[in-house]
Order: structure tokens, then sequence, then C-alpha cells
């Protein structure tokens, strides 16, 4: 398993790129739907990473929690489906009740959602403002499988400065397996 760790294309106070995807049961989800009144978490992920595997339940308990105080949650898959069939549609909606998440889960097909946003690796964490601004772009945690149990303690203080007013401090940026991009689609902060 290599590790990865994103390259941000994106800057702190950029405005969310928009996008409209569907999810594992084909209803489509705009931004727009998914973005919460004071904030929203945007992060890129799949299936079958272990770094993915290693947070997933903690990711689940963090959303809820976010989201009681205005900030959802949105999980974006990108991976290319033709090559990594495990991270499709079926497998998706499996893996989302296992992990006892209650936001969308969305297919990037096209993979053009991972590019506007920079995202680089599984998982990639964007946390936006209520006004849709770049507030954080970084790790869930220092926790990795096989070192240290998951708890979100990064992404929660990042939350919790935005919601106080506060300017996160620049993440540390995610770690994790590459995005499986499409052959010759890779993007030009790949590699």
């Amino acid at each position: 398993m290599a590790e990865v760790s994103s390259i941000f294309e994106l800057r702190y106070g950029d405005n969310a790129p928009g996008f409209e995807l569907p999810d594992a049961w084909k209803k489509n989800h705009s931004l727009k739907d998914v973005a919460g009144a004071s904030g929203t978490v945007v992060v890129f992920l799949c299936n079958h990473c272990p770094f993915v595997i290693h947070l997933a339940k903690q990711l689940g308990v963090l959303a809820k929690e976010a989201a009681g105080v205005g900030v959802k949650t949105v999980a974006i898959n990108s991976n290319d489906l033709e090559k990594y069939p495990q991270d499709g549609p079926e497998p998706m909606k499996d893996f989302a009740k296992e992990s006892g998440w209650d936001f969308p889960y969305l297919l990037d097909r096209t993979q053009m959602t991972a590019k506007s946003y920079g995202a680089a690796c599984t998982p990639d964490f964007f946390l936006f403002d209520g006004e849709g601004r770049l507030a954080y772009a970084g790790q869930f945690d220092d926790s990795r499988p096989g070192r240290g149990s998951a708890t979100g303690d990064d992404l929660r203080a990042a939350i919790g400065k935005m919601l106080g007013g506060e300017v996160p401090k620049k993440g540390i940026p995610s770690s994790g397996c590459n995005i499986k991009w499409k052959p010759g689609s890779e993007p030009r902060y790949f590699g």
C-alpha cells in the first residue's frame, strides 16, 4: 500500500467547486443540496482503501456530531470503477451502511470533481464554511492503519474553530492511497 499525500489546488477562502453527482441508488445530488447552513465537509474516499477503512466508522460518528451544529458531510468516490469494481455502486451501499454513514456517498465517474478540488488521495478532506469558502484542507487525524485509533481530532478541531469565527490553521495534508485515475486522465498535480 503506497501512501500518498494530497496536494491542495484550492486556496483557503476559495469557493467550493460545484458538482452534480449520483449516489449508488442513481439519485443526483448537487453541492447546494448537500451543503450545511454552517459548513460542509467534502471527503474523497472509496471502499477498498485501508486508510478509509481505518477511519470509516469514526467518520460516521463525526459526521453525526457535525450535522448537529449545521455542518453537513458528503463523500465522493472518484476511483476508476473499471479497474476497481470493488468501489462500485453496490459495494458503496454496503460500505456506507456498515460504516454507519447517513450522509450522501456520491460517484464521480468522470473524475472531474476530484480534479476541481485538487483531491489526490483517499481519504482527502475539505471543510467549507457556511458561505462555501474553504476553511480547512487536511487530515482527519494523525492515526494511520496499524498506528493508533481514528479520532477525527484534526477535522473536529477545524470545525470547532470555524464555527467559533476563527480561521483554522493550515492542515497537515491527508495521507492515503492515491485516487485511482483512469489511464491518461491523471491531473497535472499527480505524479
